[in-house]
Order: C-alpha cells, then structure tokens, then sequence
C-alpha cells in the first residue's frame, strides 16, 4: 500500500485541525459563560473556592490516577495496534476499554471513602479550624457530590482518545460544551433559586447537591455523548475479561514514567492550589479581600484559550502523524513536522497572550464585572496579565514533548517535569511568601511562568541534542530567525496596545468602566491586531497565512 506524502498529510491535518479548533472556540465560548456565572452567582470569596476546589480535585485525582496513560501514551499504541492487527485494533481497544473502567471505577470508590482526608491535601489549614467549621462541612459534601466525576473523566478521555487514533478529532473536542451547557443551566437555578451572594458562610444541604451533583450530571453527558459517534467510526463496545497476553503490559511499562510525571505535575498543583484557598479562608477571617482559587482558575482558563484552540487542537491532528513517522523511523520527518507545528502555535498564541499581558485588566472587566463581583475586577485583571508570560512558555514546552512522546520516550518529560513542578513549588512559595490576600493568585501566576521559562529552555535543549543536528534541527537558524520576526511583531502589537490605552484613560475614558472596558478592547486590541498582521507580513511570517488559509479552507 503506498503511503500518501506528509505534504498531503500536512494539509489534511491543517483542515481536520481547523475543524478541531472551532469546536474549541464553541467549547472556549460555553466555557466563558459557565466561568462568569460562576463569578457572578458566588464570587470569589470562600464559598466560591469551595465550590471551585471541590469540582476542581476529581479531575485533578483523575489524572493522577490514570490520566497521563490515557491522555498521552493511548494514541500511540492505539495507532500501533490498528496498522498491526488484523481486526484494526478493535480488540486491544476494547481490552483498553474495559481495564480503563474498572480501574476508574475502583479509585473513584476508594477516593469516596477517603474524603476527609484529601480535603487536608486540597485546602489551606485555616479551613479546618473551629471559626470555619460549616464552612468545612460544606466542602467534605460537596467533594462527595462531585467525586464520581473521577470515573466520567476518565471514560470521557478513553472513548476521545479511540476516535481519535480513528482521526475523528472532532466529537472530543465538540463534546465539553454539552458540560458547559449543563453548568451554566446548574448556575442559572442557584442563582434563580438562591440569588448571587460574595459569600464566605458555607453553603446549605440543598446548595450542596444542585452545585456538586450538577457539575457531576455534565460530565457524565459529555462522555456519554461521544458513545454514538464511536459507533459511527465503526467502533464496537464489548466488555472483555481477557485482559492478559494483548500486549497491554508494553502500554502499562511506557505508561508507569508518564505516571510519575503527572503525579510530579499534581504534586506542584496541589501546592498550588493549598496556597490559593489560603488567601481566601484568611480574607473570612480576617474580612479582606479575597483573590484564591477561583480568581486564579478563572483568570488561568482566558489565559489558556489560545493553547486550547491552537496548540492542543494542532498536537490532536498532528499526534498521530508523529506517532507514525517515528514508528518508521522516518527521524527526519519528524524533526520538521514538529518544527512547523511549533511555528503554526506560536504565531497564534504570541500575539494573543501579548494583549493579555497588555490588556488584562481591560479583559477581565469585559468578562467578569457583574454580578456578585459587583465590577470589583482588579485583581482577577492582575492576575490573568501575569499569566501572560506563562501561556508562551507553557506551549513552547508542551509542544516539545509531544517530540519525546512520539518516540515512546515517556521517561524523559518525567525528569523535564521535575524542574518546572520543583521550579512551580519553589517560586509559588517564595512570591506568596507574607502577601496580602488580594495578591496570592497574581504572585502565584508569575510563579507558573517562571517555573514553564526553566521547563522551556531545558526541554528544548535535550529534545534539541536527541534528535540531532541539520537542515531539519528542531532549533537552527530558521527558527532563530522566526522567533525574532514575531518578536519584532508581537513589540509592536504590544506599543500600540499600551499608546491606545494609556490615550483613552487619559481622554476619561475608564479602562475597567462598563463601557469604557468594551471601548478600550475594541479600539487598543483591534489596533494591536492589525499592527501585528502588517508587521508578521513585512517581515514574511508565512506561518500566519498557512493558519488563515486553513481555517477559511474549513
């Protein structure tokens, strides 16, 4: 059978990708929706970093327990199977299928029953004095309520992952807006029910189970629904029991550093995140200003849009064609695929976060300033600038080892993961370190980029050295010369953005106002983006086109 060329391949997967990208816009925007109600129903007080935490840790525990297997070493042992087997892979996926759900089903039990416990790992120790014990209670109910999620994540993740080994991109990344869609209805008859309220009191019984048992109702429609679409690939679902002697073992061993290295990963989370509840349970006691996990959460999801739509839909289309070249050894190809689609992310998701870090504030008011926040965005726009930074590296990084995973080298992300959680923990403490309660989140943004700085710079190095030297390096002159064409780019989106801004203020026109935030963003990022373009042109950024091209194409 003769193989099509990667350049054909290349323009497949640019269109699928396109595709992919616009269910993550759609997804993007519910998921926009669902976070302003969250902020204007509950705040950004205590009781809305209960709620937060509490819906935040089963996915968190979900990928500690079987999520970096599922999310990174499936596809491409899913794609082996299928050029190996006579029967394309069904039978190993559906062993896969049926190990995934017991193991699921068996840690979701075991976390039930260890509630109280994890709540110590997920919470700042304040909540568990005698002044916030209702406070307590509530996040124990609803951590309950919401740990079955564990087991629909995971499910979720597992049917993804089969289609897409299909190249059925699509359904994955369509099917979180049925959960956003279940969310915001959720939001909507608390708020309807209860009314919007900055609390910092704990919530009732009946709170408890339309908020926990809600969040849990939408995750399980957003796996259901993939179901028929599987079917539709030509996808039988049988439960097996002969687990041994398919060549699972070789799927476990490569997953067992993939596992260290989420567990690396969440180790760093979960100081994170302890840190963050922290400045809300001392803003209860001590009546200040609260900016904890909610504010970070929200503020990390605007700044991680232009990574969804752009590089992870990108990895999604591009994964299996890695996985494949690298099965052949077909080195070269691999070096060169992984260069354009690090340039293709990079002149997307550069500009966009240059008008966070420029226009943050602005950004956060447009979003958030309603509700119980009650137009009280500062701190939640500093927070989301400072993660400006953060999103560049983050993608630099996560695009690099997507190298290293093509190659089923799981070991080495393990050690390059080590740095930036070690680098997150590190910096988290060192900023937080006696600050106010309205700078915890702000500081510990800037921690998350210094930690992915460290990350990106390693992580390119060895990828770099391992697959050597030539015309197709991943790092060389070509892409030395791209990186400063769209920094000269991205500096002059920047001045633009920052001239516009600083002339409206000073014109009266006020930044963080209702209108005035609406006025500020047209005009200053409008200006930055056209800067931007025109810049990317002169300086013959063909990559800009190539993701224009693409998503008019679809």
């Amino acid at each position: 059978m003769t193989e099509p060329p990667v350049g054909d391949d290349r323009s497949r997967l640019l269109s699928a990708g396109a595709w992919v990208a616009a269910g993550t816009v759609v997804s993007r925007l519910t998921g926009f929706v669902r976070g302003a109600l969250l902020l204007a129903v509950l705040g950004q007080s205590l009781n809305a970093d209960l709620f937060t935490q509490a819906n935040t840790l089963p996915n968190s525990l979900y990928i500690l327990v079987a999520g970096g297997v599922f999310n990174v070493v499936l596809v491409p042992q899913l794609v082996r199977a299928m050029q190996r087997d006579d029967d394309g892979g069904e039978a190993f996926a559906q062993r896969l299928l049926s190990l995934g759900a017991l193991v699921l089903a068996g840690a979701t039990a075991l976390l039930l029953a260890v509630v109280p416990a994890l709540a110590y790992l997920a919470f700042d120790g304040a909540l568990f004095t005698p002044e916030l014990a209702a406070q307590r209670e509530s996040a124990y109910d609803l951590m309950r309520w919401c740990m079955p999620q564990v087991f629909f994540y995971g499910m979720f993740v597992l049917v993804g992952q089969i289609l897409n080994a299909r190249e059925r991109f699509g359904p994955m990344m369509w099917a979180p807006i049925v959960n956003n869609v279940v969310a915001c209805a959720v939001l909507a008859t608390y708020a309807l029910t209860y009314g919007a309220s900055d609390g910092d009191d704990g919530f009732s019984s009946s709170q408890e189970v339309l908020l926990g048992a809600g969040a849990t109702a939408g995750i399980a429609v957003q796996a259901l629904v993939l179901v028929p679409f599987a079917r539709a690939a030509g996808f039988r679902f049988r439960f097996r029991r002969d687990l041994r002697g398919v060549g699972l073992g070789r799927t476990l061993r490569l997953g067992a550093w993939t596992v260290a290295f989420v567990i690396a990963n969440q180790v760093a989370f979960f100081v994170v995140m302890r840190i963050a509840t922290g400045s809300s349970t001392e803003a209860a006691l001590t009546g200040t200003e609260a900016n904890g996990v909610t504010a970070y959460q929200n503020a990390f999801l605007v700044a991680q849009v232009p990574h969804a739509i752009i590089t992870v839909s990108l990895v999604t289309v591009t994964m299996p064609l890695l996985s494949r070249l690298a099965v052949d050894g077909r080195l070269d190809e691999v070096r060169a695929e992984l260069g354009s689609t690090l340039r293709l992310a990079l002149v997307a998701i550069a500009p966009v976060a240059t008008a966070i870090g420029c226009l943050g504030g602005t950004l956060a008011a447009v979003l958030f300033s309603y509700g119980a926040l009650d137009g009280n965005t500062a701190s939640l726009g500093q927070t989301l600038a400072a993660f400006a930074p953060g999103l560049l590296l983050f993608t630099v990084h996560y695009l690099v080892l997507r190298g290293f995973y093509a190659r089923e080298d799981t070991r080495t992300p393990f050690f390059l993961q080590l740095i930036v959680s070690g680098g997150n923990i590190g910096f988290a403490l060192a900023l937080t370190y006696g600050a106010p309660t309205d700078q915890v989140a702000t500081r510990l943004a800037l921690a998350y980029g210094l930690a992915y700085l460290a990350g990106a710079a390693v992580s390119t190095t060895v990828l770099s050295r391992q697959l050597g030297r030539g015309r197709t390096a991943l790092v060389d002159r070509q892409l030395a010369g791209f990186t400063a064409r769209l920094a000269a780019a991205c500096a002059t989106a920047a001045a633009l953005m920052l001239v516009l801004r600083f002339g409206l203020d000073r014109a009266g026109v006020d930044p963080a106002g209702d209108a005035g935030s609406v006025l500020t963003l047209a005009v200053a990022g409008g200006a930055g983006a056209v800067g931007y373009l025109l810049v990317a042109r002169l300086l013959g950024l063909t990559e800009v086109r190539a993701l224009v091209r693409a998503a008019i194409g679809r």
